[in-house]
C-alpha cells in the first residue's frame, strides 16, 4: 500500500463539529488513515503543506459533461427555447469521440477548480464514452444516460422507445456501476417529466429499487416547464413524481426553483434531495430557488454548476459565491453565510449523493478526496485572523487550487494535471464541435 503524509497544513475538516486543525494528514492507499496536530509516522512520501489550506474535494451534484462542447453556443435564451433551438440538436449530433472529449474537457475544468465528485447526466447515446473519460481521468462520479421517450420538437436522434431507454440504462449500469474501485456509480437519469412517459418513469422507479441506485432528474426549473407538466399530467412536478412513487430518498432533483408549499413538504417528508444551480438559474432567467427555506426544513441540498452552455463555467468557487449572495437581497445579509455554503459544497453534497460515510470531510477512514489551496495572493489577503470560511467562499477562486487527490491518487499537483493531456483535449474539443456543427446545419 502506498502512503502520503501531508505536513503543516491548515485542515478544514468539514466534520460535524467544523474543526479547523493546524497539522498533518496521513493517506494510506485510497483512504485517510489519520488526521492530527502532529503525525510522526513513516510514509512513502512526505509533502510539506506549510501555508496551504487543505479541504475535502468539492462535490458537485448536477453536471452535464456531454454539454461542455456547447459552451457559448446557447446564450441569452430561456430554458425551453434553449433546449429546443440549441441543446437538443447539438446533443443529437454527438458521436462517441465528441462525447469523450466533451467529458474530458469538463473534467479537466472540474479538477482544476477542486471538484472531485460529480453527479452527471449524459445525453441519450454514447454514454459509455463519457464513463471511459471518467474512468481514465480519475474523477469520482455518479452518471447515467439521459432518458427521453416522449415530447414535442425532439430531434430524431434523441427520441427513443421506452423499452430501449430502459434496457440501455440497465446495460450501462451492469457495465459501469462499481467500476474503478467503486469510484464510478450509475444513476438512472430521466431528463424531466416533459420528456418521459409515465411508463418510463415507473420503469425507472422499479429498476432503481431493484438495483439500489439513485434517480436524477430535473424538476420545477422553469414556469413554462411546470405549465407543460400540469397540462399533460394534471398536477405539478413533485406532486406527480410522488403520485407515481418516485419521490423517495433515492431521488435527486435538479433546480427546484418554483416549488409550492405542498411540494416542499413532499420533498421533506419523502427524503428527496435537491441540487441548487444558481449560475444556470440566473443565466436562463429561471429564477432564484428558495434555498434558505429548504435548509430550514432540513431538506438535503447540494450545489452544481449544471452544464457549460447554461453557465459557461463549471467552477464551484463561482457557484458558492452566487449561492451566498443571491439570497441576501431578499432574505437579508445573514440568510446564507459562508460556513453554510461551504458545507453544501462538501459534506452537504456528499449527503445528497448518499456518500456521506465515504467523502465530504477530512476524517479518518474516509476516502482520500482532497485539495490544497494556495491563498498567498493579493485577492486573498490579509490572512491574519481572517475567517477561513469567508476567505474561501467570498475571496478564493479556481486559480488558487494547487493540488487535488481523488481516491488516494494525485490527479493534479502543483497546478499540473496528471491524468488528462490538456493539449490533446483542447485540440480534439475544437475538432469535435466543428464536426457536430456541420451535422445540424
Amino acid at each position: 500500500m502506498a502512503s502520503v503524509l501531508f505536513k503543516n497544513a491548515r485542515i478544514m475538516t468539514m466534520n460535524e463539529e467544523g474543526k479547523v486543525i493546524e497539522g498533518d494528514v496521513l493517506i494510506v492507499d485510497d483512504r485517510i488513515a489519520h488526521v492530527g496536530a502532529e503525525i510522526d509516522e513513516a510514509a512513502d512520501e512526505i509533502i510539506d503543506a506549510e501555508g496551504k489550506i487543505m479541504l475535502p474535494g468539492f462535490v458537485q451534484t448536477h453536471i452535464h459533461l456531454c454539454q461542455t462542447l456547447f459552451r457559448g453556443r446557447a446564450d441569452d435564451l430561456e430554458l425551453l427555447d434553449w433546449l429546443k433551438e440549441r441543446i437538443w440538436p447539438l446533443e443529437a449530433a454527438h458521436d462517441d469521440d465528441s462525447v469523450y472529449y466533451s467529458a474530458m474537457l469538463g473534467i479537466g475544468e472540474l479538477i482544476r477548480s477542486g471538484t472531485t465528485t460529480i453527479l452527471d447526466m449524459e445525453t441519450v447515446r454514447h454514454t459509455a464514452s463519457a464513463f471511459r473519460a471518467m474512468e481514465e481521468s480519475g474523477i469520482r462520479a455518479l452518471s447515467g444516460k439521459v432518458m427521453m421517450d416522449h415530447g414535442r420538437d425532439l430531434p430524431p436522434g434523441l427520441l427513443e422507445s421506452t423499452e430501449r431507454s430502459l434496457q440501455e440504462s440497465v446495460d450501462l449500469l451492469e457495465a459501469w456501476h462499481g467500476r474503478a474501485n467503486g469510484r464510478l456509480q450509475y444513476a438512472f437519469c430521466p431528463r424531466f417529466v416533459v420528456s418521459c412517459t409515465e411508463e418510463l418513469l415507473i420503469g425507472v422507479r422499479d429498476l432503481s429499487k431493484r438495483y439500489q441506485v439513485k434517480v436524477h432528474t430535473h424538476a420545477s426549473e422553469n414556469r413554462g416547464e411546470i405549465a407543460l407538466v400540469e397540462e399533460e399530467r394534471g398536477m405539478r412536478n413533485v406532486v406527480y413524481l410522488d403520485h407515481i412513487g418516485l419521490a423517495t430518498p433515492d431521488l435527486i432533483l435538479a433546480h427546484c426553483v418554483w416549488l409550492s408549499e405542498e411540494e416542499k413538504e413532499i420533498i421533506r417528508d419523502r427524503g428527496v434531495k435537491v441540487t441548487h444551480c444558481p449560475g444556470s438559474n440566473l443565466k436562463l432567467a429561471s429564477g432564484i430557488a428558495e434555498i434558505p427555506d429548504l435548509l430550514r426544513k432540513r431538506i438535503g441540498v447540494g450545489i452544481g454548476s449544471d452544464g457549460a452552455p447554461c453557465n459557461n463555467t463549471l467552477d464551484m468557487f463561482s457557484e458558492m459565491r452566487m449561492t451566498a449572495l443571491i439570497q441576501k437581497t431578499k432574505h437579508g445579509p445573514t440568510a446564507m453565510n459562508a460556513r453554510t455554503v461551504l458545507r453544501m459544497a462538501t459534506m452537504g453534497g456528499a449527503e445528497v449523493l448518499g456518500l456521506e460515510e465515504e467523502i465530504g470531510s477530512i476524517e479518518s477512514g474516509k476516502k482520500a478526496d482532497l485539495m490544497l489551496l494556495d491563498l498567498d495572493e493579493f485577492h486573498a489577503y490579509p490572512s491574519y485572523e481572517t475567517d477561513p470560511y469567508s476567505r474561501i467562499v467570498y475571496s478564493a477562486g479556481c486559480g488558487d487550487v494547487d493540488t487535488v487527490m481523488i481516491d488516494g491518487r494525485f490527479v493534479m499537483r502543483n497546478k499540473q494535471l496528471l491524468t488528462i493531456d490538456k493539449n490533446t483535449v483542447l485540440k480534439e474539443a475544437d475538432r469535435s464541435i466543428k464536426r457536430l456543427l456541420k451535422r445540424i446545419v
